[in-house]
């Protein structure tokens, strides 16, 4: 009779210990947990803006160094009297133009300076580098050379001479403006070399 209730209490240990590891043996996997969808920036701040200041008015740097603290990061700068000149050192320029104009922009935006060099005066109008000529000669009078250049075809043969009869070297084409030009303006370009005859700005064409 002892040996019967042994033998019942043993299989009744072994039914639980099966039944605890999921009836066959192997351990009951956790519970599954729903994962959630990768969060980015976007979604969880959206569009950021913020109000940009007027920067007229301001040497470039400071011009700049204002935008950034504001929260604008994507700023750019032109030569507003449209010699094509590159702000090497922007402490050395001031902003005449700005686009856009202060007010509550996405921080996104790009910020583009119009600026001259300190000791100049500011041009009534903002004047950008002329766009990429399209098959026909542009009017390039009265322009930098540097911007006639790039205004042309890449593989264009381009010829500058002094216009003041002194035989000078054309060496920072940015300082020159062009007094005459061949092909004329409104000519077909069809690969002719071009000429430009230049003196420099502070100088009037003969």
């Amino acid at each position: 009779m002892r040996r019967h209730a042994i033998t019942a209490l043993l299989s009744s240990f072994a039914l639980l210990s099966l039944t605890a590891c999921g009836g066959d043996g192997s351990k009951e996997a956790p519970p599954k947990t729903e994962s959630s969808a990768p969060t980015t920036p976007a979604a969880t701040e959206g569009a950021k803006s913020a109000d940009l200041p007027n920067l007229v008015g301001e040497g470039l740097q400071s011009a700049q160094d204002a935008a950034q603290a504001a929260g604008f990061y994507v700023l750019a700068s032109h030569d507003s009297l449209g010699r094509g000149r590159k702000q090497v050192l922007d402490r050395d320029w001031k902003v005449c133009f700005q686009a856009p104009g202060p007010g509550r922009r996405a921080t996104d935006t790009e910020i583009d300076l119009g600026v001259v060099k300190l000791d100049e005066t500011c041009p009534a109008k903002d004047q950008k580098e002329p766009t990429e000529a399209a098959g026909k000669m542009p009017d390039f009078r009265d322009k930098s050379v540097k911007v006639a250049r790039d205004a042309l075809d890449p593989s264009t043969s381009i010829t500058v001479t002094d216009a003041s009869g002194q035989d000078r070297n054309v060496l920072v084409e940015s300082n020159w403006k062009v007094c005459s030009q061949e092909p004329a303006a409104g000519a077909e370009l069809t690969g002719q070399p071009v000429s430009f005859k230049a003196v420099k700005f502070e100088e009037s064409c003969p």
